[in-house]
């Protein structure tokens, strides 16, 4: 069944007033320089540096960090370091040394 003249007028009021929201939020996320960052805890823009340490790939996640920020060896290392850490990604130390 289709919808009635009212409820696509109330639908379009309702897109109306959210797109406004939308709009006054970005406003004041920009005003205060917040950058919203996704509920799993990661920036938006670090997904796919998040993937890769999901997936056990560190060096890539470093390589991802750097092509995503600009930033140098060092800075990105720590970075996916603090990141896996925030993720619980961190494998324990392996003994690198048999017992004989």
């Amino acid at each position: 069944m289709g919808m009635s003249q009212e409820e696509a007028t109330r639908i379009n009021e309702l897109q109306a007033r959210v797109s406004e929201l939308e709009r006054r939020l970005e406003f004041v996320m920009n005003h205060l320089q917040l950058k919203y960052v996704a509920p799993t805890g990661v920036d938006p823009a670090l997904q796919a540096v998040a993937a890769w340490l999901r997936k056990g790939n560190k060096i890539e996640a470093i390589k991802a960090y750097r092509q995503v920020t600009n930033t140098g060896l060092a800075e990105a290392k720590a970075a996916v370091d603090a990141l896996e850490n925030q993720l619980n990604l961190r494998l324990p130390p392996s003994n690198t040394f048999n017992s004989f």
